[in-house]
């Protein structure tokens, strides 16, 4: 397991600090905010501290504030119900005594039932794409340089973008993107582990989705952008030091918010999760003048 790896599986393994509730500490990306899917994956496995013999179906979740990089992070439990075959926690995540992040998370007893899902699209495959480092290499000499650690830094997740878009001149497309990912290094078979994982990752390169038709990116200098809302399905067993394909696409985009929906595939072309988001994607009035 590769250092930036362990750190990140460390991330993931909170601290009880009273019934039912849980400290983690904040990783820094070099955003100008804390990470939103870190707040997911800890607010995931928070839950699943409390719940025994039963795996996690459904997770939805509010952003309310921009979290600090620098500062730990609490999370309160709420033991919601637990029927015969589902359970249901709320989860309170706090940063200096204000809510940052507010969810629910369904679990459920494994059981059979029908089967079916969509067909995997036909992509690339991973190893004969670049990764987001490469990509970010080819535009150091274009950035200041005070961004070129926080391009080029390597990070737990490997991201392999198809038909990657220049942050610096993008241009007018569809309403899609896709992606292959994984976590570098190997991980420990812990089926809860690789969920939270998936959470984290799932919002890396999401709300990007909803500018594409519009021909800019979170680098264009007139734009705000924030994921206000996310969810996440969990249909199948999935281990995140495998590649996974992340087909997303971007149905609407109004009132200054983007909706995305994602698709999770494993390289068998098995659907393991479900995702969507909707997000702040505002251009700021005076930068249209």
């Amino acid at each position: 397991m590769l250092d930036v790896t362990r750190e990140l599986v460390e991330l993931m393994d909170l601290a009880p600090i009273g019934d039912d509730h849980f400290q983690g500490q904040s990783e820094d990306l070099g955003f100008p905010n804390l990470f939103g899917g870190q707040v997911l994956g800890q607010a995931l496995m928070a839950t699943t501290r409390t719940i025994e013999d039963r795996m996690p179906h459904s997770m939805h979740a509010y952003f309310l504030r921009p979290g600090n990089a620098r500062a730990p992070i609490d999370y309160e439990v709420q033991r919601v119900r637990d029927g015969g075959s589902f359970s249901v926690r709320r989860v309170i995540a706090r940063q200096e005594g204000k809510e940052i992040l507010t969810g629910s998370v369904s679990f459920q007893v494994e059981e059979d039932g029908f089967d079916h899902q969509i067909d995997m699209p036909d992509v690339p495959d991973p190893m004969s794409l670049k990764t987001e480092q490469e990509l970010n290499r080819e535009l150091l000499d274009r950035v200041p340089e005070k961004f070129h650690s926080q391009l080029t830094r390597n990070r737990p997740i490997e991201i392999r973008p198809v038909d990657p878009v220049n942050p610096l001149d993008p241009d007018k497309r569809s309403p899609h993107k896709q992606s292959w990912f994984r976590a570098q290094g190997e991980l420990p078979d812990d089926r809860i582990l690789h969920c939270c994982l998936l959470a984290y990752a799932s919002d890396f390169a999401f709300l990007g989705t909803s500018l594409n038709p519009h021909g800019v990116t979170f680098m264009t200098p007139s734009m705000q952008v924030a994921s206000l809302d996310h969810a996440i399905w969990f249909h199948r067993d999935l281990r995140m030091d495998d590649w996974l394909l992340y087909d997303k696409d971007s149905p609407s985009a109004a009132g200054g918010r983007g909706f995305n929906r994602g698709s999770v595939f494993n390289q068998d072309g098995i659907l393991v999760a479900s995702t969507a988001q909707e997000a702040l994607i505002r251009q700021r009035k005076s930068a249209k003048k």
